[in-house]
Order: structure tokens, then sequence, then C-alpha cells
């Protein structure tokens, strides 16, 4: 199948999953996950109408940028090194993986050239894996805070990735806690935007995800097929 069909089967799947939890399917972005995609097929997504692409890795995400800027936004999904902040806050629209308090203040420097705040999702480890990246859940509040009056950093919600299973179900509870933890914390007023966005769910567990508040799934292997 083109990728403009499969682009079609995942938005039927998005609409039949928020339909089934009494949701609008407008409510919810679908990030095409394009690391090591090549640039046509960027290109044929993007005629297909996806705008919002996610990219892992800088130098890659970098030359897409070059070539597709007009076509296309890139978030980053990625974990960011401090020497590859600037490129990242110039190059990105939102960075959806941040997680150490150094890291936000060097976008924050760097994004002032481009005149116009970063927005930003606080990565959470809601698995509490060793070898994830992310905030635990009990220390999002208190990295909130120490972030909170970066003037160009705007954080408008929180991502995760839960333990890998086969089982879409057993992502459920992973994402059941984020959506709560940021109910907490949207409570105190620690988000920069009344819609808190939620960053959860991949190609095999998007429907459960959208199911418990997903506003924003990150598809791959689904639209582009496997790498």
């Amino acid at each position: 199948m083109s990728i403009a069909g499969q682009l079609q089967k995942i938005h039927r799947k998005i609409a039949e999953s928020a339909t089934r939890c009494c949701r609008h399917p407008g409510e919810i972005s679908l990030l095409a996950v394009s690391k090591t995609v090549s640039v046509d097929s960027i290109r044929e997504a993007a005629a297909a109408g996806q705008r919002i692409f996610g990219e892992n890795y800088l130098q890659e995400a970098e030359e897409k940028y070059r070539q597709l800027s007009n076509l296309a936004e890139f978030h980053c999904i990625g974990h960011i090194q401090s020497n590859k902040a600037k490129i990242a806050a110039t190059i990105f629209s939102m960075v959806q993986t941040i997680d150490r308090e150094k890291i936000a203040r060097e976008l924050n420097k760097h994004r002032q050239a481009v005149g116009k705040p970063l927005a930003a999702l606080v990565q959470v480890n809601v698995g509490g894996e060793e070898q994830k990246s992310g905030v635990k859940a009990e220390d999002c509040e208190k990295f909130l805070f120490a972030i909170q009056e970066l003037p160009w950093l705007r954080v408008t919600g929180l991502m995760t990735i839960p333990p890998y299973s086969p089982n879409p179900e057993d992502s459920r509870p992973f994402f059941r806690e984020l959506r709560q933890l940021a109910a907490t914390l949207a409570a105190k007023k620690l988000f920069a935007a009344p819609k808190v966005e939620l960053s959860m769910g991949m190609s095999g567990d998007f429907a459960v995800a959208i199911e418990e508040g997903a506003t924003i799934i990150r598809v791959g292997t689904a639209l582009f097929g496997e790498r």
C-alpha cells in the first residue's frame, strides 16, 4: 500500500478509536516518525496531507529541515546533547523530550534568536526503566517548577514511552498514569497553556493511548513500514 493509503488507514483507526471513547478525532494529532526515512518518502507523506514529522537524530533532522522546512515541521523525539541544543532550538517546532534542567536552559538560551518560544513536552519515565530517558513521575512537579520561568521555552504537556510489550493493553496503565499526572500538574498551573498535550502511543498501541487521553500519537512503522 502507498504511503497515502497507509495514512488514510491510520486516520480511520484514529477516528474509530476516538469515537469509541466519545472523543473528537480532531483532538488528536498524528506525528509521523520519520527517523531513517528518506526525504522522498517524507515528501510523499506531506503531499498526502501529513504535516508533522518526528526525528530522533540531530544531524539527520538538520538535513531534512534544510530540504523540507517549506513542506513540513519537525518535532524532536530523541535525546539531545547540550552541545547540539543550538541546532535543536533552531530547527524544531517542538521538543518532546525535555528531561534535564541543563538542556531546558540551553534550549531557552538559543531559542531567543528565533524570536518565538519553543513548544516543549517533559518526557516522563512512567515505567521506571533504567535504560530509558525521562523524569521520574514523582520528580515531575519539582522539575516543572525549576523550568517554569524560562521565557523562550513553553512547556505544554508530557510525553512517555511505556515498557515494550506486544500486547497493547499492557501499555494502558502507563498511559493512564501519565494522564492522571498531567491533570495533577495542570491543576497547579504548571503548564503554559490550558490545553495539556499528552504525547503517547505508537504504531502498536496508539488506539489504547487515544482511549486514555493521548493528544499526540507517534506513528512510524504503520505509515512508512519496517525500517
